[in-house]
């Protein structure tokens, strides 16, 4: 089997998501959403699509053109029902797809580590047990939101920002914060978004002491998580979609 993987800057990888599918015989193709030809892409064949964070926002797909084709091809994806795992902006792309307004967050910007609290509908992901039971601090980095998509089951949010982790059934997940992350890997992130964490004046060396105590607890219990969801999203029936996303 085979996944597909979107990025939008190099630096925002697979991390421990890469390494689970690796585990499981998956082959990735990584492919540079920013700079591919999206519309030739081929995104209904891959037994996984996973879509990557970055920068810039849903909404500025006049700025950014390519991105109006990948939301057409998650569409296409979503509507199908199709294994779909979107982090940050992937997320609030997949939430776009299926006629969700995406935003830029009215309590200011959230990048640093702190633990998730349950969503209404967190038992319908055995997966979010993980991460949720016991709490474990994950990466958050991201200024914009979104409202759940209509029908979306609940799984996380935080105190700042209500929109953390939804899902339609067992094979379409979005989350807005960085499981994936791996302890080797964050220098890039300080300095690939250097003139964020300036304008958002956040101590990149207290951000980093952070990273180095946290990262390395989070990438067993993100890799259970991965594991898990990925079990059941590879083996779920199409059916299961109401599970199936439906376009607003």
């Amino acid at each position: 089997m085979a996944a597909l993987i979107l990025t939008h800057v190099p630096f925002e990888d697979a991390g421990s998501l890469g390494d689970e599918l690796a585990a499981r015989g998956l082959h990735a193709q990584v492919v540079d959403a920013c700079t591919a030809d999206l519309a030739a892409l081929d995104a209904l064949s891959p037994a996984l699509l996973v879509v990557m964070g970055g920068p810039i926002g849903v909404y500025e797909a006049g700025s950014y053109p390519f991105l109006q084709v990948e939301l057409s091809l998650l569409a296409a994806r979503l509507e199908r029902g199709l294994p779909t795992l979107g982090i940050c902006l992937g997320a609030q792309l997949m939430a776009a797809a299926l006629g969700a307004p995406v935003y830029p967050g009215r309590r200011g910007k959230e990048i640093g580590w702190s633990a998730l609290e349950p969503g209404r509908d967190a038992a319908s992901c055995p997966a979010m047990a993980e991460l949720l039971s016991p709490p474990v601090p994950v990466l958050h980095w991201h200024g914009d939101t979104f409202d759940l998509p209509r029908g979306a089951q609940h799984l996380a949010a935080t105190t700042q920002y209500e929109s953390q982790a939804w899902a339609f059934g067992a094979r379409i997940l979005g989350l807005q914060f960085h499981p994936e992350v791996k302890t080797d890997s964050l220098e890039r992130w300080y300095v690939g978004h250097a003139c964020e964490l300036a304008a958002a004046r956040i101590d990149v060396p207290q951000l980093r002491e952070s990273g180095q105590q946290l990262a390395p607890a989070l990438q067993g219990p993100a890799r259970r998580f991965f594991s898990r969801w990925l079990e059941g999203a590879l083996s779920a029936p199409a059916a299961d979609a109401t599970h199936s996303a439906k376009l607003a």
